[in-house]
């Protein structure tokens, strides 16, 4: 049997079809069938009003719209002939409208047209990475040139690793690995001078 069809303004010619939700007709009577509209005539049907149901139907709509069918069936909402003839028209539909229209008397409603990503859950986004706290660099830099300076900045690097330890345990900020690098240096830069300090002060009491 083929599926009927008419023009703009007519109505149904199943006598047995009765309006469904939104106003789209519902076939629920022995042997009937679901009429189709191509292209863009006959009446709008629902979520699709800017014209978007003369839309060709890729593979995925029709696939969902066959879902959508599957779960009516197994419902109960139709008749295995029926499931299968709008199962096979599905299958044979170029246009979305089409598929919206063999599904809208179904609970699932029209197929939708695909639309934007929505925003990415919270669980599935990436860490933060937190801000590197500006006195464990100012640390790290500062070790660092002990090297340069024969251990001058030492004293510098261990009062600001100390101070951006502190800040960043507070703060939750990053950068610990610097500002602990800057206080072993600069505390090894800073023994070190007090050790050469005390010698040359000893020496020069022993001389003396």
């Amino acid at each position: 049997m083929s599926y009927p069809s008419w023009q703009p303004g007519e109505g149904p010619k199943d006598p047995q079809a009765r309006p469904g939700p939104g106003g789209v007709p519902s076939w629920r009577g022995q042997g009937a069938q679901p009429p189709v509209w191509y292209g863009q005539s006959g009446p709008p049907q629902p979520g699709y009003a800017d014209g978007s149901h003369s839309m060709l139907a890729s593979h995925a709509d029709r696939e969902r719209a066959v879902d959508v069918l599957r779960a009516g069936f197994g419902e109960g909402r139709m008749e295995q002939t029926e499931f299968e003839k709008r199962v096979a028209r599905a299958y044979a539909a170029r246009t979305v409208g089409e598929l919206a229209l063999l599904v809208a008397d179904l609970p699932q409603g029209p197929v939708p047209l695909p639309a934007a990503v929505g925003a990415v859950p919270r669980t599935f986004l990436p860490l933060p990475v937190p801000k590197t706290n500006e006195k464990a660099i100012g640390s790290a830099i500062c070790g660092g040139l002990c090297l340069v300076t024969f251990g001058l900045t030492g004293l510098p690097a261990v009062i600001l690793g100390h101070s951006a330890r502190s800040e960043i345990r507070r703060r939750g900020e990053g950068g610990d690995g610097l500002a602990l690098t800057g206080l072993v240096i600069g505390w090894l830069a800073t023994a070190s001078w007090t050790l050469v300090v005390t010698l040359l002060l000893i020496a020069a009491l022993t001389t003396g």
